[in-house]
């Protein structure tokens, strides 16, 4: 019995519908930006395995360290203990966050990081004695597949069967270019009629949505907005931070920062699963109290995983690297290249790009969205030859390692040129 009838009769796949779903390819091995089977195939990986690997698969560095991690020690509870890869990570990483961010809380994943950020405000208004429970949320969202995360997502295949279950938010439209002005005005309108605890948002870039696009200026102007009217606003960087975006974290490129933030996929450089919600200090200071009531009860067998936060430092060294973001501007130049080159194919209804993200919104009959049955034909094809893409319904895209070499690009520009020309 061969790996893919032993995966069949025992494994549950995520995002599968089991029925008419192809046997999942056997993977056995990686390197750089590249995946190979049990028969030896090679596939570049065009999505960085769901938007993690930043520096490539098997790197030589994050293994040697993490190996002399586990020798020493892999795991210690975190609740009145601590260890130091946990504090150097948070040091490190307050270097790199907003200079308003003061304190890093540890969990297990994005969607635990944005459910943690989620609890942290609710609870900061709570704790100052104040009813806040309203969250303003952008349609179309996409924050994890908890309960919070599915509440404040948008309202569609992902969450549909929980959807009673889930509590009401406020949702915005997304301030795509021509609607900026819907967009600044829903949330005026939202903040001056009720009582709001928090805007939560995918900076610049809404990933499974569909890799909407929009621009910091409006972003900026909304978060300005949220300040000044006592709104605490939650930056969901789990897909955008890391280089994804040209810069460290796209809160980057904002003049106003988010009082909270939410990281992981790329923290770890796509080896270990970790969490992070970071937070402004008054947000902190709102849990010091005498009453143990107002403690935040929130935590994780696995919170700030020794292994895991090994593996986040030894990313942040590889990113401290010049290359690292030599490669990430060399990805954004090539990708912009062949932007200007695609964006008026007859196939396309839009084609955007920002920073190593590339996304191309094939036309289709069907409505835009995660189930057009689209999705199923793009995935067959860049199969075949070789190229590990996942689009979203219609919409295609590329978001490689940073690793991935030039001719490896070209090589994936020219199939979709040859994909798209076949329609």
């Amino acid at each position: 019995m061969n790996l893919q009838e032993r995966d069949k009769k025992v494994v549950w796949h995520p995002f599968t519908q089991i029925k008419t779903a192809p046997l999942p390819i056997p993977i056995v091995r990686g390197e750089g930006a590249y995946l190979f089977d049990e028969k030896g195939k090679r596939y570049i990986d065009g999505m960085a395995s769901w938007w993690v690997n930043v520096h490539g698969h098997a790197h030589p560095y994050l293994a040697k360290k993490i190996s002399e991690q586990l020798f020493t020690l892999e795991h210690a509870i975190f609740s009145g203990f601590t260890h130091e890869p946990a504090v150097q990570l948070a040091e490190r990483l307050l270097k790199r966050l907003p200079d308003n961010q003061s304190k890093i809380f540890y969990s297990d994943n994005g969607s635990t990081a944005v459910e943690v950020a989620l609890k942290m405000a609710f609870q900061y208004w709570s704790n100052k004695n104040s009813v806040k429970t309203k969250i303003i949320a952008f349609e179309n969202a996409y924050h994890g597949d908890t309960f919070g995360g599915m509440s404040v997502g948008a309202r569609n295949a992902f969450n549909l069967p929980f959807s009673k279950l889930l509590f009401d938010v406020i949702h915005i439209p997304v301030p795509v270019k021509g609607s900026e002005k819907e967009t600044m005005d829903a949330l005026k309108k939202a903040i001056a009629e009720q009582e709001i605890a928090a805007f939560i948002f995918e900076p610049l870039v809404q990933g499974a949505g569909g890799m909407v696009m929009y621009s910091e200026k409006v972003l900026d102007e909304m978060i300005k907005h949220c300040r000044e009217n006592n709104v605490i606003t939650i930056a969901d960087e789990v897909m955008t931070g890391f280089g994804r975006t040209g810069k460290f974290f796209a809160s980057d490129y904002l003049m106003h920062k988010p009082d909270i933030v939410c990281l992981s996929k790329g923290l770890t450089g796509g080896v270990m699963p970790l969490g992070v919600t970071s937070c402004a200090d008054f947000i902190y200071e709102a849990f010091i109290s005498d009453d143990k009531m107002k403690t935040f009860f929130h935590g994780h067998s696995y919170t700030a995983n020794t292994t895991a936060c090994s593996a986040a430092l030894a990313s942040l060294d590889l990113f401290d690297l010049p290359d690292a973001f030599e490669n990430v501007h060399r990805i954004e130049k090539k990708h912009d290249k062949f932007l200007q080159k695609i964006k008026s194919h007859k196939a396309l209804i839009d084609a955007r790009q920002l920073g190593t993200i590339i996304a191309f919104e094939v036309k289709t009959e069907e409505h835009t969205n995660y189930l057009n049955s689209l999705s199923e034909q793009i995935s067959a094809f860049f199969i075949s030859k070789g190229i590990i893409l996942r689009p979203l319904g219609n919409i295609d895209y590329v978001l490689p390692p940073y690793c991935i070499k030039d001719e490896d690009l070209d090589y994936i520009y020219n199939a979709i040129e040859v994909f798209l020309d076949e329609l």
